[in-house]
């Protein structure tokens, strides 16, 4: 009996017996080269079973069916999988951060971080989708040393992206961005969510295999692809939010306007404001005052929506990876009224597939659709000038049509003023319609060491712009209707095919690559102009909104561009190689070469080679210090160039000039010995030298640069002392820099919680030295000048330096010369301009550099924890030691009868109180002394940012009641809800350092969702 009592309960035992025995076995894989990982620790979690995988990334693990899994590496997020009695699980493990072991993407192949010996930097899928923007390199703003991104508010604007600086004199400074192999200006057509990693390659060493092309930096973009051995996955991930506008610009209100107009004494403006008490009534609360108090900004401005949807599809078999995707986005502007918004939809296919062991085919395919709708820019510049006591709308002004709107004419001002006019009676829309194509195929030639790859890829970009003025009258001018129609076509492709051998013998690794490349670019562009339009168009009656309907045309603006406008047809041909080698991770070498040969410029054939060296120190036998994990010192040099400046190739002409001799025409010619000559390209040589550190069981880690780059034959426009006339030559020099530091604390508390905190700074020096024997060279307008000076940055402002404001006339006798102070007619309340060189006069010796709209110190700092299924994450960053030129203020030069910003309407001098700000008085605003370039123009730019607040919670993703529930994480998102800074203007992010009319960055506040079957 005992002996059938024992076989009945191990019978009834058996399931649990044979749930505790059950056996899980799969295979771990890179998601960047699908290739296995060997040493992922694979464990039961909560339990203390655990293997590791095997050299080719296979594990096998015994666990019961309900357990989850957890599998960890160095340098791989870690990742977690429910069993629900599967017995094979593949995993494909992200990378995670800079660890040491990360293979990141350089170009034409991949290497490892702890082998490097250049500067890249490289951003993920989860930091680039934490920004919600069009833009995918805004998601970069504070996280990458040394990289400066301005941002744009206005709907699906790129930002300014400059790595280590400006290095050209006609401005180009954007980076070369190469997506999937494929060559382009901007990224603006790519939806951020299709990104799986942006490296940034920062030195010379790192981006001299793209040769020509690379003078400012390399951006290269991987999308994401499927992975070998995973199920297939559905993701829906979107967010919704709201754009608020922030650090709104405050313009002086009725009463202060009032204040300022008296203290002018214009009896002329004063008799302005008695008129609009006459046409608008006086105010109740003060009869001095007109009935009329117009907040002009919060007028046009509304908060906007801003929303994104995407939806892809994942997975592969043995042989088969795939990403398919497709995503719409839509921005809506802060511009109240008018159309301005920008729309884009997006279909991807990437496909790779192993036909055969030793053949590997795939491409990949983007398309990208977008509707932009630009906001008149015209509405913030007259926002900013447009006086108080004019109301938006005016019911006696009869004569306007179709809408009343106000017109400050009516009044006796000499312009219109009022924004409402450009915001009804203009439509500007861009449509554009770009497609990225790649194939590819690659041949396994010797196993595991020599492969050969050719991959083509397409681009093609079609942009078709309209603007459209609609016929109107203003109450005094009658305007006609007119329509402005542009198309550009870009047909760009790239044939690449090249080899790489990678080989390890002994303590010897040697990785090289050797290829060809071929690349053309052709670009075509029609534009035209027609006015009269009838029927005349209206926003309700589109279907007349084409040139077909013009009456006449405007033949200045009537064009086919031809070869000095647009590179029409460019072709290159390249050969290129690259070689690593690698000592027993001790001793690191690289270097690479590429031949670029082109069609653009007279020299048709350019070498550009680089070098680089790394000693990791911690692998020495004799290094051992507590605490340092690993310690690498790296040096590079390397040479390349920047072809987006236009070629020009000229030559002295004869001139024929006519005269009279006794009465007789007589025709004699003069030569004219100035020409254009721009027959290359420009170069840059730029030394590297750089530090990799991890600290502290890899918890701590650190990356530090320091670099110099020189940029020569920069194409200039120069002035020869004898003759007049400009002329453009290669003789520009310009030096970039700095010192970039990187530093990073992660840890894992427990298996529930981990942390993160880490930060960035970035120091830049940019210099001019050489002008081709020029002391300077002048840019900006004559009245606000900016100045490139040998020593001095590029295009620093120029202009007198302020000390102070005269408050008495013995104060103006004791600081120049009397006879100059009555030429000059100073009166207290006018600016006291520093003499530099003490003669007692205010002359062009006295002007300096007031500043450079270029930073030398950029930062960023970041924080975030993981605590089971919530997560957090910060970003702070900020700028420093930079300048703007406050040129709103500045158009007082031409124009008088305008409004104020209330900082100046607070602070400007006056007899009682004189002025906190060293702003001039109300009358000596409308001095020409004071009205000079100079520091008063000039503003400090230095803000500080919040710039990226996340909060996440993920659930479900489990089995409830039977029923398989999807993984949902749910996100809130803040971004940009804070900026602190003193400039006096909208924002302190202004591309050019002029601020005339910058579209404000709005605060963002969204509500996302993703969810994965």
């Amino acid at each position: 009996m005992r002996n059938l009592f024992t076989c009945f309960f191990l019978l009834c035992m058996l399931p649990a017996f044979a749930e505790a025995q059950h056996r899980v076995s799969g295979r771990v894989t890179d998601a960047l080269t699908a290739g296995g990982i060997p040493g992922v620790t694979v464990m039961v979690k909560g339990a203390v079973t655990a293997t590791q995988t095997n050299a080719t990334g296979n594990y096998t693990i015994d666990a019961n069916a309900a357990d989850t899994l957890v599998f960890r590496s160095l340098g791989y997020a870690m990742q977690e999988v429910p069993i629900a009695n599967q017995t094979s699980i593949d995993v494909v493990l992200e990378g995670e951060g800079t660890e040491l072991e990360e293979v990141v993407v350089i170009g034409y192949g991949t290497q490892r971080q702890r082998d490097l010996t250049t500067a890249v930097a490289t951003i993920r899928a989860d930091d680039i989708a934490k920004t919600p923007n069009a833009q995918a390199m805004q998601s970069l703003q504070g996280r990458v040393a040394g990289v400066q991104i301005v941002s744009n508010g206005a709907p699906g604007a790129s930002p300014t992206v400059r790595l280590r600086g400006i290095g050209s004199f006609e401005g180009n400074s954007a980076p070369l961005y190469v997506v999937d192999g494929m060559f382009f200006d901007n990224i603006d057509f790519l939806n951020p969510n299709d990104i799986a990693t942006i490296s940034v390659l920062k030195d010379a060493s790192a981006s001299a295999i793209y040769g020509v092309r690379a003078g400012n930096g390399v951006v290269l973009i991987e999308t994401k692809s499927g992975a070998y051995n995973k199920p297939g996955e559905i993701v829906y991930d979107a967010y919704y939010g709201i754009q608020n506008p922030q650090n709104v610009l405050k313009m002086a209100n009725t009463q202060q306007f009032v204040r300022y107009i008296n203290a002018t004494g214009s009896q002329a403006d004063i008799s302005l404001i008695a008129n609009a008490m006459q046409r608008y009534g006086r105010s109740r609360l003060d009869p001095n005052l007109p009935n009329v108090n117009t907040d002009w900004y919060n007028e046009i401005m509304t908060p906007a929506p801003i929303q994104n949807h995407n939806l892809s599809f994942s997975g592969g078999g043995e042989s088969t990876r795939y990403s398919i995707g497709a995503s719409y986005f839509n921005q809506e502007g802060l511009l109240d009224l008018q159309r301005n918004d920008y729309r884009r939809l997006n279909f991807r296919v990437k496909v790779d597939s192993k036909v055969k062991d030793w053949l590997n085919v795939g491409g990949n395919f983007n398309v990208s659709t977008a509707r932009q709708y630009n906001g008149e820019n015209t509405a913030w510049f007259r926002a900013y000038f447009s006086v108080p006591i004019l109301p938006v709308y005016d019911e006696d002004n009869t004569d306007a049509s179709p809408v009343k709107y106000a017109n400050a004419q009516k009044l006796g001002y000499r312009g219109v003023q009022n924004p409402f006019f450009p915001l009804e009676y203009i439509d500007n829309r861009n449509h554009v319609a770009k497609l990225a194509g790649n194939f590819h195929a690659e041949v396994a030639l010797w196993e595991q060491k020599l492969k050969f790859r050719t991959q083509y890829n397409y681009g093609l970009s079609f942009v078709n712009t309209r603007r459209v003025d609609f016929e109107y009258h203003d109450g005094v001018t009658q305007h006609q209707s007119a329509i402005r129609r542009q198309n550009t076509s870009d047909y760009d492709q790239v044939w690449d095919n090249f080899v790489t051998y990678d080989d390890d013998f002994g303590k010897h690794n040697l990785n090289v690559v050797l290829g060809q490349s071929y690349r053309s670019e052709y670009s075509e562009l029609l534009f035209a102009r027609g006015t009269a339009i009838s029927p005349a168009p209206s926003r309700a009656a589109e279907q007349y909104w084409y040139l077909t309907n013009a009456t006449d045309f405007d033949l200045n603006n009537i064009g086919d561009a031809d070869g000095g406008t647009l590179n029409a047809n460019l072709q290159f041909l390249s050969f290129f190689g690259r070689a690593a080698y690698n000592y027993d991770d001790r001793y690191l070498l690289y270097t690479t070469f590429r031949r670029d040969g082109n069609n653009k410029f007279q020299k048709t054939w350019g070498n550009f080679a680089t070098v680089g060296a790394g000693w990791v120190l911690s692998q020495e036998e004799f290094f051992d210090v507590p605490g340092i994990d690993f310690l690498k010192f790296r040096a590079s040099w390397g040479q390349l160039g920047n072809d987006a400046i236009s070629p020009s190739v000229g030559l002295p002409t004869l001139q024929e000039n006519n005269g009279a001799i006794d009465g007789t025409r007589v025709i004699g010619r003069r030569l004219n010995p100035t020409f254009d000559l721009i027959t290359q390209w420009e170069t840059t040589v730029e030394k590297n030298f750089g530090v990799d550190a991890q600290f502290l069981n890899s918890r701590l880690s650190l990356e530090a640069d320091y670099f110099i780059r020189d940029t020569r034959n920069l194409a200039v426009t120069i002035v020869p002392p004898v003759f007049a006339s400009a002329e453009r030559r290669s003789v520009g020099e310009i030096r970039n820099q700095g010192l970039e530091l990187n530093l990073n604390w992660r840890d894992h508390l427990s298996e529930d919680f981990s942390y993160n905190i880490g930060g960035n700074i970035a120091t830049l020096k940019n210099k001019v030295l050489g002008l081709g024997g020029a002391d300077g060279l002048n840019a900006g307008s004559a009245e606000f000048r900016q100045r490139s000076i040998i020593g001095q940055p590029y295009q620093a402002f120029y202009g007198y330096e302020v000390t102070g404001v005269f408050d008495t006339d013995q104060q103006i006798q004791s600081t120049y010369n009397a006879d100059f102070a009555a030429e000059k007619s100073l009166v207290p309340g006018d600016l006291i301009f520093k003499d530099q060189n003490g003669d007692g006069l205010i002359d062009d010796q006295d002007r300096v550099i007031l500043g450079s709209y270029l930073p030398d110190f950029t930062w960023g700092a970041n924080l975030g924890f993981r605590y089971k299924k919530l997560e957090f994450a910060a970003l702070l960053q900020g700028q420093t030691g930079y300048h703007i030129l406050n040129r709103k203020r500045g158009e007082m030069i031409f124009t008088n009868d305008t409004n104020i910003d209330a900082d100046l309407a607070t602070n400007f001098w006056t007899e009682e109180g004189g002025s906190p700000k060293n702003y001039p008085s109300a009358s000596g605003l409308r001095r020409s002394w004071n009205q000079v370039m100079s520091s008063y123009f000039v503003e400090p730019g230095s803000y500080f940012r919040l710039q990226n607040v996340r909060l996440s919670y993920s659930f479900l993703g489990r089995e409830i009641n039977g029923v398989t529930w999807p993984e949902t994480r749910v996100t809130l998102t803040a971004d940009r809800p804070l900026t602190v800074f003193k400039y006096n203007g909208f924002n302190p992010e202004v591309a050019s350092g002029v601020d005339r009319e910058v579209y404000p960055i709005p605060a963002i506040y969204t509500l996302g969702v993703t969810i994965k079957l």
